[in-house]
Order: C-alpha cells, then structure tokens, then sequence
C-alpha cells in the first residue's frame, strides 16, 4: 500500500481506503485508491456481476440557481438545458468559444429554478470559475465542497440500494431525487460511468464514511478503484477527460453528435447561441452525408472504438498508420478489456478511416499491430430504462 504525498488532497473516505488495504495514487490533485487488494480484473468483474463501491468524491458538484439558470446553462452548451424536466439529468458538454470541449458534465433539473451540476474533478475549479465568469451575473453559482460523491454500479445495485431506501428502485436511468439511505439523507441519480445500471449518491461529506461503510456491509458490494473505473468505462465506450476528449477536440469529432438535441441543432428551435457554434453546427452538417459523400475538408477526424487483431494491448499515445504506412490518427486509450478479454481502444481517425469494418494497423514499440474499426461500445450498455 503505497503512501500517498502530503500535498494531495484527500477525500472524506481516505481513512476507509487505507484500512481497505487500497493502493492510493495521485488523481486530479487528489489521494485515490488505483485497486483494492482483490485486483483490477477481479474489481471489474465483480462490477459487471454484482455490486461495485466507487469513492468519486474529487468530482466537483455545484448548484446554478435562479429563474434564469436553465436558459444561463443553456448559452455555455449545444444542449437542451431549458427543455429537461424536473426529477430529471442529462449529459451536457462545456465548449471553447472555437468549439472544443472544456469538460462534460451531467445536469439534474430540481425544480424550483435549481440545478444540480456535477464536473469532472481535474476540471472543477476551472469549470466553475468560467461559468461563475460567464453566467454569474444571471444565476447563483453554489460550489459545494462539503459534499462527497459515491457510485454504486452493477447489476445488483438497484437490488442493494432497494433493501436500505425502499422506493429507490423505481427510479430509470437519468432520473433521480432526495432519498435516505440507511437513514442517511442523501441525493441520488440513476446513472453511472460504467455502462451498467446503477447509481451515483451525493451525500455531506460528513456522512459519507458511514454511507460507505453500510454499503460495503451489504454482501454484494465489494469497493472499486480507479483502474477498474477505467476498464469498465472504457469497454462501454465511454470518453475519459483529457484522455479521448479536450479543448482539441469538436463533440462532432469526439463522435457525441447524439448529446446536441434537435432543438439546438441547425433548424431547431433554439439553432446555436453557444460557444463555437458556427464550426460545431458546420461540422454536424459535413457529419451528416452517407459514408462516401461526407464533408472531409470541415470534419477531418473521428473519434473511433479499435479492435486489436493481435493479443498486444494497444496504449495512450500510440501512432495509428494505414497499412501502406501513412499516419492517419492516434489511439487516445487502450487496454486489455476484461470482460471482452480482447485489446480494446480508442482513438481519433481520418475520416476515410472512421466506418466500422475498417482495417488499420497501430505502431507497438516499432511493431505494427493490425486493428479494426468497432462499433462502440464494446459491452452492451445495460442502463435500466423501465
């Protein structure tokens, strides 16, 4: 169990991680526990059979308040903020004034001209200072520093969650409210960055120990580091910041065309008003043609899931090539995936290269790797819709 350095920020559940036996790493400033002492491939698959315990609490969480948050929200992101219900959460995307994404984030509607934000932890102070800069004058901006952050993901969540807050489980995905956990007062969401059903819980900081602990005492639960966080997040092809996504890089690009909703697309009821909306709208159109007729001069690259041909992991980092040896993209992250137990990635593309079935080959330590093109994700979501 490595120490973790005196200069890094620690959660409310460091004292929990170490009688854990975790292995702590520094993450986003902060002390993390990378796996516990089960392992990285046993954390992931116990995740996607059962019940998983994350500590993300170095996530930033935040509150945008006022009859005028919704519409503020909406001017920073290509998404429909005004138009999500109460009791409800979407994934919303934080742009550049060229396009390229500051962070994303999810957004919950509480009602009452209330939203609850929740950013991504090495983000969190630039996020909330740039909508404290652009939106502050129109909405309150509440930080809230004092709450932790906890994500109970797997089959059996709902089924754990069900026992401890009766009434819980006919949350959806995406949807969410006040609870008691335990009796501990809490906010949960359905939702998750693991492609399986499950829940995020934001709850004082002050009781978060004790939240934890009563999960961890349910027998399906078992506590999940980082490095399992990945490989699960990775395999239901979802993006990493900093990784797969950043100020570089167009939701167009990034291949998260389905997070801009009709109303703000061109021709839509509220077309535009957010930052870097010429190139994004611009991009959209040139996205939009069949395989052979798409715009490759306005969108020159995708964001695309690999297959590794080979059993040789392909990693961050490494150059993309078509096989008469042209670099045509770079992988953005890779591993061995433990539940497809094949080498799974992804990675940014040429445009010519981006349909699935296409064959390219990834350069491993001077070795060329041959790959293919894969539909994302790799693992069936299994959200839990009604």
């Amino acid at each position: 169990m490595a120490a973790a350095s005196d200069d890094l920020l620690k959660t409310p559940l460091h004292g929990l991680h170490l009688e854990l036996g975790a292995r702590m790493v520094p993450f986003a400033g902060y002390a993390m526990p990378v796996q516990y002492p089960a392992g990285l491939m046993a954390e992931h698959k116990h995740t996607r059979t059962a019940a998983g315990l994350f500590d993300i609490s170095h996530m930033g969480q935040l509150r945008l308040v006022g009859p005028d948050a919704a519409t503020a929200l909406e001017s920073l992101m290509p998404v429909d903020v005004i138009g999500l219900a109460p009791g409800k959460q979407r994934y919303g995307l934080l742009l550049n004034d060229q396009g390229g994404i500051l962070d994303d984030l999810m957004f919950f509607n509480e009602g009452n001209d209330s939203l609850f934000v929740i950013v991504n932890g090495a983000c969190k102070a630039a996020d909330i200072a740039h909508i404290q800069a652009r939106i502050g004058q129109r909405c309150q901006v509440q930080p809230l520093p004092d709450h932790a952050l906890l994500a109970l993901q797997g089959p059996q969540a709902a089924a754990v969650l069900a026992r401890l807050s009766p009434g819980i489980e006919r949350f959806v995905f995406m949807t969410g409210g006040p609870v008691r956990i335990g009796g501990i007062e809490a906010f949960a969401t359905r939702s998750g960055y693991t492609g399986e059903d499950g829940f995020e819980i934001s709850v004082a900081a002050r009781d978060a120990e004790a939240l934890a602990r009563l999960l961890l005492a349910q027998p399906e639960v078992q506590p999940i580091g980082l490095g399992a966080r990945n490989s699960l997040r990775l395999e239901a092809g979802l993006c990493l910041y900093g990784n797969d996504i950043d100020e570089s890089t167009t939701p167009v690009e990034a291949a998260l065309n389905w997070a801009i909703q009709k109303v703000r697309r061109s021709g839509g009821a509220r077309e535009g008003g957010f930052p870097g909306a010429a190139r994004v709208l611009a991009q959209l159109t040139a996205a939009s043609g069949t395989a052979g007729h798409l715009d490759h001069e306005t969108l020159k690259r995708r964001r695309v899931g690999l297959v590794a041909l080979e059993r040789v992991p392909v990693r961050e980092g490494t150059v993309l090539e078509s096989f008469e040896g042209l670099p045509i993209g770079q992988v953005t992250s890779g591993l061995l995936g433990p539940s497809v137990d094949r080498p799974v990635a992804m990675g940014y593309v040429a445009l010519a290269y981006a349909e699935p079935g296409t064959r390219l080959q990834a350069m491993v330590r001077g070795k060329p790797v041959p790959m293919e093109v894969s539909t994302l994700p790799f693992v069936p979501a299994r959200y839990y819709r009604g």
